[in-house]
């Protein structure tokens, strides 16, 4: 039996597959393991599940000798060193299509409530301060009919223009490497949707620059990695009244710390990362991350190998 690391507890049935077929330890704490407990579990592992949370760096993997693959909890994968793991032949997998319907109907739902500032409306009917209906009374902005910006163009992307064109939303689309498409798409959108992988070439892609070519009633929708928005630009865009609001599922850092200046940003609402937290996507993102293990524990093709291992 070889030995397996998976980093959290995670939902469905699929962990109780890997573990009648191999020795598998399951990080037992709500939060993710610190650096030395993480080198401490991978340095005997033959396999690593592991999470967003879990930085699996060129030192981790010259740490675990035995290790043969690597999959990771999510579609995203910025937190694995790629390169070195290729370099010792280890198979890194991720769960791509799991979470894409799950992702996309988050980032409708956020575009929705930042539009018609529903968590405002929701805690003023709470506090006791609604009276009566008021004329003036929190107006937000159409959706309908609103032009949509989507910013990569990926199997989420996609999904979020299906859902546009329920709403006879004009969508506009573009991937980074085309500026002048970029530019335009900023001066036209209403709503602007990021749905593009973490690289060095999209880092802190929507930063100041960018705020400068936005509508000042534009909203800015991230439900992709936090690090491609310059979150220090993202809450001087806000104060300043550049862009109308900003609906984030992802920061950065994750958390953010409560004394952030970001917090204190006008029209911003921040969910925790939640983007395919719907049962099914959950239970079929771990029977994806169990499949990339059993897989590349018995030397055969991961089914779901990151694109930058696939060479066919």
């Amino acid at each position: 039996m070889a030995r397996v690391f998976v980093t959290r507890e995670l939902p469905g049935p699929a962990l109780a597959r890997l573990r009648e077929a191999h020795d598998t330890t399951v990080w037992p704490d709500p939060l993710p393991p610190g650096r030395a407990a993480l080198l401490e579990h991978a340095a005997p592992a033959d396999a690593l599940l592991t999470l967003l949370t879990d930085r699996i760096d060129a030192e981790l993997i010259a740490a675990a000798p035995r290790l043969k693959v690597i999959a990771n909890y999510a579609v995203g994968y910025d937190n694995i060193d790629v390169d070195a793991a290729t370099a010792r032949g280890i198979g890194v997998g991720n769960t791509p299509d799991a979470l894409t319907e799950a992702t996309a109907d988050l980032t409708f739902a956020l575009l929705m409530a930042a539009a018609r500032r529903i968590t405002e409306a929701a805690a003023f009917a709470r506090s006791g301060q609604w009276q009566t209906w008021e004329p003036a009374g929190f107006l937000g902005a159409d959706v309908y009919g609103a032009t949509l910006g989507i910013i990569g163009l990926g199997r989420i992307g996609q999904a979020v223009a299906r859902r546009a064109a329920g709403f006879g939303m004009e969508v506009l689309t573009t991937e980074t490497r085309d500026q002048h498409n970029l530019e335009h798409l900023l001066r036209r959108s209403d709503y602007v949707s990021i749905h593009l992988p973490l690289t060095a070439g999209t880092r802190n892609l929507i930063g100041t620059d960018a705020f400068a070519l936005m509508k000042p009633t534009a909203i800015l929708i991230n439900t992709a990695r936090g690090a491609i928005v310059d979150r220090e630009a993202l809450a001087q865009a806000l104060h300043t009244g550049q862009i109308a609001g900003a609906a984030l599922d992802v920061t950065s850092p994750e958390p953010l710390p409560p004394d952030d200046p970001l917090w204190q940003a006008p029209n911003l609402l921040v969910v925790p990362h939640i983007g395919s937290a719907t049962w099914s996507a959950r239970e079929r993102m771990t029977e994806i991350a169990v499949e990339n293990i059993l897989a590349g524990l018995e030397g055969r093709p991961l089914p779901h190998q990151v694109p930058s291992q696939v060479t066919d």
